[in-house]
């Protein structure tokens, strides 16, 4: 039936983002945690409560830890009722038994303690042991700002954390899903990475240590060396792609062999670049590319929009992209009719090193250093988001913007389950559980449908 059929269609299209939209939902409610309120609306309502529940001749002890969300919410709370003319009260900041000497001190001082103000639960059990220790003060008021259930994956500064784990893993997953279009892969991806951060923190650093010979500064490098360090890591991994490619396309080499010794080949001479060491006297400017915005865009969200706008054009809209899928479904009948099969090949392994490269730059970037572990077992998550994107591994079929939608959802599950505390072993155990079942669900497609895909075995 028509409407059914569109049902299909719609699921079809929509459904990852569905399953993104439930993982974000799923580890919200899981991480929900009973708070209290640190902001100024919330030291506000604090003060009315004080103002509420205290009278004019009672003391208000207010009380915060040092260096810690409740002790500005302390502050804000004393500057609340120091704007209404109050001076009855204390502000506390500071440790358990900072607390206690001023409740000694206003004992001493005869004074009456109408309450004590706090947020969090540092001083609990001192406050609490208020009306044993100190009969005096029998009466007073314990305030405390009404706590919230608050999740903390669901937040902005909690998206924008995912955001930046996923832009480095997204942007090689663009060149790994035109490799697994044509039925191949690329094992070498994640030592590239640290190949090109390498390369082009090194190439930098030259420079940074003929400045500092000459009496100058390591901020006296300009931007367009640094832009130079980049171009380096990031042509270099691409001509190792090509490399990758030509043994591919032109000795019929399986891809999974080729990338395997490339991969090894790549972390050796990652290691050998500046004798193994961490580079890491390189100036402001190596931070813009992962730390810059423009317009207020942080750089990284542009970069990342703009790469697949521009893939998602190229594989629909051009006369390669539509190579690339044919090459993936017959590569025998794409040869008779006249596609260029070795130099799709070779174009797409190449690609694949080029974003690679750009993914080693925006890491090194990202902590304005490098080293030779950058990279590792990245292959493994970029071919985990091409999968669970839709791409199949059989080749002839996938689409960029789907490998985007499977990088955040990788990216959400390994953020949701830091969150939880999953150990390293037991994520690595889910991811490679997702990598396997994304692969049977497109076998069980390619098969057309789970029974068909039983009866066959």
């Amino acid at each position: 039936m028509p409407p059914t059929h569109g049902m299909k269609i719609k699921l079809g299209d929509y459904g990852m983002v569905l399953v993104l939209l439930a993982l974000c939902l799923l580890f919200s409610l899981l991480t929900l945690k009973r708070t209290d309120p640190d902001g100024p609306s919330a030291a506000s309502a604090m003060v009315e409560k004080i103002s509420v529940k205290v009278s004019a001749d009672e003391t208000v002890l207010i009380f915060g830890a040092r260096n810690t969300k409740f002790g500005n919410f302390a502050e804000l709370v004393g500057k609340g009722l120091e704007s209404r003319g109050s001076t009855k009260f204390q502000l506390v900041i500071g440790e358990p038994r900072d607390l206690r000497v001023a409740l000694d001190e206003l004992k001493a001082a005869g004074g009456n303690l109408g309450a004590i103000a706090t947020s969090g639960p540092v001083a609990m059990p001192v406050i609490e042991n208020v009306a044993t220790n100190y009969p005096e003060f029998e009466g007073f008021e314990i305030l405390t700002p009404s706590s919230h259930l608050k999740s903390t994956f669901f937040s902005p500064a909690n998206f924008m954390a995912i955001v930046n784990r996923v832009v480095v893993i997204a942007i090689v997953a663009i060149g790994m899903t035109l490799v697994i279009v044509t039925a191949g892969i690329d094992l070498s991806v994640g030592s590239l990475i640290g190949l090109s951060a390498m390369m082009g923190a090194w190439v930098v650093e030259l420079k940074v240590d003929k400045v500092i010979a000459a009496g100058g500064d390591v901020n006296d490098v300009s931007g367009g060396m640094v832009f130079l360090g980049f171009a380096v890591g990031i042509l270099c991994c691409g001509l190792i792609g090509l490399f990758s490619g030509a043994i591919v396309a032109f000795f019929k080499v399986a891809p999974f062999i080729v990338t395997l010794g490339i991969m090894m080949i790549a972390r050796g001479l990652a290691e050998m670049t500046n004798e193994g060491f961490t580079v890491t006297n390189l100036p402001d400017s190596f931070a813009w590319l992962n730390h810059g915005r423009i317009l207020a865009i942080p750089n990284t969200v542009i970069l990342l929009a703009l790469l697949y706008i521009a893939a998602h054009i190229f594989m629909s809209r051009t006369k390669w992209g539509r190579y690339i899928y044919a090459v993936g479904g017959n590569p025998e009948a794409a040869r008779l009719s006249g596609v260029p099969v070795t130099a799709v090949i070779v174009f797409v392994y190449s690609v694949c090193g080029l974003m690679a490269g750009l993914g080693g730059c925006l890491e090194a970037s990202r902590v304005s250093a490098a080293t030779t572990v950058m990279g590792t077992s990245y292959e493994l998550a970029v071919i985990a988001a091409v999968v669970v994107g839709g791409t199949s591994l059989f080749g002839g079929s996938g689409r960029v913007f789907g490998t985007l939608i499977g990088a955040f959802v990788i990216g959400v599950m390994q953020n949701g389950m830091n969150q939880l505390n999953f150990a390293d072993p037991l994520q690595d155990i889910v991811l490679g559980g997702i990598i396997i079942a994304a692969v049977l669900l497109d076998r069980a497609r390619q098969s057309g449908g789970i029974g068909k895909l039983l009866a066959s075995t």
